[in-house]
């Protein structure tokens, strides 16, 4: 079960896209866990009619999970990542009409709309208005699928992963003799995470299918047969999120470089990943296949002039030799020490360029979190916890020595850091009895606890923002005028509404704009803290 402030923010989504009883359902879930079909008739209240009819609807938006147990037959679960997935719904229209026009970025939100659909479906849905652009939506929809932007909707994607992970967990397990270490444990652990995943991608293996056709040869009035893949008809397509992902992460990397470097230097490294982009599956990878400089090159726009980022002796450098220069420079090449990888974006070895994904997440979420602290607590915070991020576990006079700071200072500092969980406290005894007066007490900073802390402080903000915006909305005033403008003749002509409506309008719009954008940084915050975790999984929030 996911904590109050995740619930809340669920619960909300749920309610502004499909109305009070899914979401009753929803709260249901969150706050209960796992329940079968009485259960969750008994616990919400509702008609048994209602509470089918809700469970369809968020099964078919991929929001409900259902697993077959022997002891309790069918139960539901809530999937709250792909809930929380939907906050960025808009920017993945945005990204696919950038990526693939406007009939992409239609087919992406119509399948969004709907959970999943077949492709006569989605066709036929679009096409209603205009017959012959049909054609234009089965080449966008063929883009999309060949290029993984949708993923076949397959029986293991509606059930539940953590009862596999389990099972085959306890089967790995059992093959160890004596006690397991902790290598073996990890290693068990490791193989079962590899098996499911091996069986999610065998299952997704469908979607395109080998059609025979004819072609007629220019030598010989003979039609020879020439198979090509087609589109599946009979597979229902939803949107791998984990494709449009990858865009708002590589966005954010070159955002770092220009703030790191240069605009010269972003433009590189945004060659680097489009590069590698056709092979980038998913957010979870360590580091990018390999790519060459020539390959970067060709990736680099034409109309920029990378010396004017560089300091070169020559008169006119070539292009390949300033984006040689602007890799070492991304690599860290001056500086081999382990400082200096971990400062780096890309590694060069045997002539060729990778991108490191895992080093670049790990700088961004410390960076996400000195941000926080210096909100919270000031620059003498970012001191204090890059000195225990970069030294490890401290007293509190070693904490006070190597700061320069005045223990009268560091003694509130460091109980309020760890009042936020920013910090934690290691406990070493002196004695067998560990009495609480006789033990030292280490400061160090436990990064998973702090970002799960951060993460859970941002899912509040955003269902502040939510309520903010509703809040908003439901004012008198606002709510008069709005009303009276979905009136179809002011619609068409909103002079009809007077200078005093007209500046309420404006008003209320400027403040849901504001809010709008408070909720892209924030979400921008959410998606590094927990969906930039290399080798990690994304069921656990």
């Amino acid at each position: 079960m996911a904590d109050a402030d995740t619930c809340r923010l669920c619960t909300e989504i749920i309610n502004s896209h499909f109305g009070p009883l899914s979401a009753k359902v929803t709260s249901a879930l969150l706050t209960r866990g796992r329940l079968s079909l009485p259960q969750l008739i008994r616990f919400t209240g509702l008609k048994p009619r209602t509470v089918r009819a809700s469970i369809l609807v968020l099964i078919q938006h991929n929001i409900l999970w259902h697993a077959q147990t022997e002891s309790e037959g069918e139960m539901l679960e809530f999937n709250m990542v792909e809930c929380l997935l939907r906050l960025r719904f808009g920017r993945y229209v945005w990204q696919a009409e950038n990526l693939f026009g406007r009939t992409g970025a239609e087919i992406v939100q119509l399948i969004l709309d709907h959970g999943k659909l077949r492709p006569p479906d989605i066709i036929s849905k679009l096409s209603v208005y205009d017959p012959k652009s049909s054609s234009m939506y089965s080449q966008s929809l063929y883009k999309l699928v060949s290029e993984s932007y949708l993923k076949p909707s397959t029986i293991l994607s509606h059930h539940s992963p953590r009862d596999k992970r389990i099972k085959y967990e306890a089967e790995e397990k059992a093959k160890l003799i004596g006690f397991p270490t902790a290598k073996e444990l990890r290693e068990a652990k490791e193989t079962a995470e590899a098996r499911l995943k091996r069986e999610e991608e065998e299952a997704e293996k469908v979607g395109l299918k080998r059609k025979a056709k004819e072609q007629i040869s220019n030598r010989s009035s003979k039609k020879n047969k020439v198979a090509e893949d087609v589109v599946d008809d009979d597979v229902y397509f939803r949107v791998n999120f984990d494709k449009f992902n990858i865009h708002i992460r590589n966005k954010l990397i070159e955002t770092a470089v220009a703030e790191r470097f240069n605009h010269c230097a972003a433009l590189v490294m945004r060659a680097t990943l489009k590069a590698t982009e056709s092979k980038q599956k998913s957010v979870s990878e360590i580091r990018s296949d390999p790519t060459s400089t020539a390959a970067i090159a060709m990736h680099t726009p034409d109309d920029d002039d990378l010396s004017s980022g560089l300091a070169t002796t020559s008169k006119k450098p070539s292009d390949a030799s300033l984006v040689k220069d602007y890799l070492g420079l991304l690599a860290c090449a001056d500086n081999p020490t382990s400082a200096g990888k971990s400062a780096s974006y890309v590694s060069l070895s045997d002539n060729k360029v990778y991108v490191e994904f895992d080093i670049i997440s790990k700088r961004l979420k410390r960076r996400v979190l000195e941000a926080v602290t210096r909100e919270r607590h000031g620059d003498d915070g970012v001191r204090v916890v890059r000195l225990l991020l970069d030294v490890g576990k401290m007293d509190e006079k070693h904490v006070t020595k190597v700061a320069m700071m005045a223990h009268k200072d560091v003694r509130p500092l460091l109980s309020a850091l760890s009042s936020d969980f920013l910090i934690s406290t290691q406990e070493v005894p002196r004695s067998a009895d560990r009495n609480p007066t006789r033990m030292f007490y280490l400061w160090h900073v436990d990064l998973a606890k702090a970002y799960s802390a951060l993460l859970s402080s941002l899912y509040k903000t955003l269902f502040n923002i939510s309520a903010r915006r509703h809040a908003e909305r439901e004012e008198p005033n606002v709510k008069a005028v709005l009303t009276k403008r979905e009136r179809t003749d002011v619609a068409q002509d909103e002079n009809l509404l007077t200078r005093m409506e007209r500046e309420i309008l404006g008003e209320w719009e400027r403040r849901r704009e504001m809010l709008n954008v408070l909720e892209m940084r924030v979400e921008e915050a959410v998606f590094i803290l927990r969906d930039l975790d290399p080798g990690g999984s994304t069921d656990e929030i």
